[in-house]
């Protein structure tokens, strides 16, 4: 799984995905799969790929939170290896639809 899996993820099902990075920052990837480092105040000195590969918890919460908000639920944790069935649950019919030309 690479950051592109999880921005893919965020953007089709409108979720904020959130994973602590080894420096006791957070990374948080939007629903727009935008990657964004809130705390980060300076050029970074690590690779996001590799904290990504690191990270063992994340935090998954629908993008939409509020009154707005039908679905009742909350942010959620998942292991890696739950986040791993996440991105793939369902990819290979996404994929098929997402690349036929009408």
């Amino acid at each position: 799984m690479n950051l592109a899996d999880l921005r893919r993820v965020t953007v089709k099902k409108n979720l904020r995905i959130r994973f602590a990075l080894s420096n006791g920052m957070e990374c948080v990837l939007n629903e727009h799969g935008i990657a964004e480092v809130p705390a980060l105040r300076a050029v970074p000195t690590f690779n996001l790929e590799d904290e990504l590969a690191a990270a063992r918890e994340f935090v998954v919460e629908p993008a939409t939170s509020g009154p707005k908000d039908k679905s009742g639920t909350g942010p959620r944790r998942y292991s890696l290896d739950e986040l791993l069935l996440l991105t793939t649950a369902g990819g290979a019919g996404e994929t098929k639809h997402d690349d036929h030309d009408d």
